[in-house]
């Protein structure tokens, strides 16, 4: 059994979906393992990791309003505002979301389905580098 750990940087402009499979996919390709379990692990309680279609933007613009709606920016309804009025609606989307993904691996690729993409979901409206976990453990 073999494993490996990886920090891959992601840059956000803004909130909103990144898709980082690619980058996923070389790590994997790299380590040479063929069967084994991925995890992804982000490491902020204002963004988050999700799967997500990656075919139709419109799939990812339609999810980022819902989240708009869900938790939105209204300093009225929150007392946590000390890193601005995005700061509390980010928190509460990340807990809505997914901080870590396990993803089998099989011949040597993570088994994403066919249109799946896995994401970073930016929360905040500024421009953050993200520091996204990679561990991959298998033979």
């Amino acid at each position: 059994m073999r494993q490996a750990i990886h920090h891959l940087p992601v840059s956000t402009r803004t909130r909103g979906l990144v898709e980082i499979s690619d980058e996923v996919r070389a790590f994997v390709r790299e380590q040479r393992i063929a069967t084994g379990l991925l995890t992804l692990f982000c490491r902020h309680t204002s963004a988050s990791l999700v799967i997500q279609e990656n075919a139709d933007p419109s799939v990812r613009r339609d999810i980022e309003r819902y989240f708009e709606q869900l938790a939105p920016e209204d300093p009225q309804r929150y007392e946590h505002d000390t890193e601005g009025p995005d700061d509390m609606p980010a928190h509460l989307r990340t807990a809505l979301t997914h901080t870590q993904l396990c993803i089998p691996v099989e011949h040597g690729n993570p088994l994403l389905g066919t249109w799946q993409g896995i994401y970073v979901f930016e929360h905040r409206r500024a421009a953050h580098t993200r520091d996204i976990v990679l561990h991959l453990i298998g033979e």
